[in-house]
This record gives structure tokens, sequence and C-alpha cells, in this order.
């Protein structure tokens, strides 16, 4: 999709990712408020991941880095965007943030009812085919 724009979410967009979340995202958060969000953006600006189409938020994803471990949530694609490469474009650039970070391998985490997801992490061996973690190493 060559009118893709990824780009970091700023505090304004706090909002409008919730709303998308509760459309696009499946299951919600104990940290699916505006204060959580907030938090993130606050510790981390660069973690949270807006995906845009037409001026339009058509995906997420939370590409987190403790300096240890990276960690990947809330990969998330409206769901008249998806089949369009949006999800790979968000990881694409999830990555491309790691590897600048140091990091070496991702964790994706994933609700065990969301077998859509399952299905974008099932190269990984190493995942837990009922949830949880789906551990993929980083490429330079």
């Amino acid at each position: 999709m060559s009118d893709l724009h990824i780009r970091c979410a700023d505090l304004i967009d706090i909002d409008p990712v919730l709303r998308f979340w509760r459309e696009a995202a499946e299951g919600t958060s104990i940290s699916d408020d505006h204060d959580g969000v907030a938090r993130l953006i606050s510790r981390d600006p660069g973690a949270l991941l807006l995906a845009e189409h037409d001026g339009l938020l058509a995906g997420t994803v939370i590409a987190g880095f403790d300096g240890w471990r990276c960690s990947a949530y809330r990969l998330a694609v409206h769901p008249d965007c998806r089949r369009q490469g949006i999800a790979t474009a968000l990881m694409e650039a999830a990555e491309q943030r790691f590897v600048s970070l140091g990091g070496r391998r991702v964790d994706a985490m994933v609700p065990e009812a969301n077998e859509r997801a399952h299905h974008t992490w099932a190269p990984s061996a190493a995942g837990d085919p009922r949830g949880g973690s789906h551990p993929q190493p980083l490429t330079d």
C-alpha cells in the first residue's frame, strides 16, 4: 500500500486510538484507558506506532523495548483494511525500531482466543499455539 504512512503516536492520538482498538482489536486490557496509553506515550514516545491510510487510522502496534526484551502488543488493523499489507508494514517498522535500540528478539503477546493472530505468528516453532508469547529472532 503505497499511500500508507506510519508514525509514532502523540498524546492527542489517545482517544482516537482507544476508539480504534474497540473496533479493530481483539479483546481489551486493563491498561486500555486514557491514563494507560498516556503513560505509555510519555514513558516511551516511539513505542505506539500508527498506520494511516488517506488520513484515517488503519492500524496500530505497540513496539515496546525495556532494554532487555522487545515486545509487540496491540497489532490491530481496521477490518476494512485487512489483507492489504498494513500489519506487515507495522511489524517492519517495529522491527526497525527494535534493531535500532539493540534488540535481538521480539515476543508477540497474543490472547489465546485470537485465532487470526496465531496464524500471523505461526512460523515461530517456539511459540505456544494456545496463546501467550511468540518469540521471533530479529535480523539486522
